[in-house]
């Protein structure tokens, strides 16, 4: 939220178990370009902040990865 953004967004997410928890952003090319969070997580509901200064406008994917759980969805950064 919010979805387009421009510079920053934030991307909220709730885990239902404690375990290892991977949220990546990638490009339309399927290229990583920032790893939010890379670790263990209690189970609760999370927001992080991805600052998208940097990049170009376009589509760009964010992939939540949680034990057996994996959800992808789309960004527009619209600069």
């Amino acid at each position: 939220y919010p979805n387009p953004f421009n510079p920053a967004t934030k991307i909220r997410f709730a885990i239902p178990s404690s375990g290892n928890v991977k949220l990546t952003v990638f490009n339309e090319l399927g290229q990583t370009v920032a790893q939010l969070v890379d670790g263990f997580l209690n189970n609760g509901s999370y927001e992080v902040d991805w600052n998208a200064g940097s990049f170009s406008s376009g589509v760009y994917y964010y992939k939540l990865e949680s034990g057996e759980f994996v959800e992808t969805k789309k960004m527009i950064l619209n600069k």
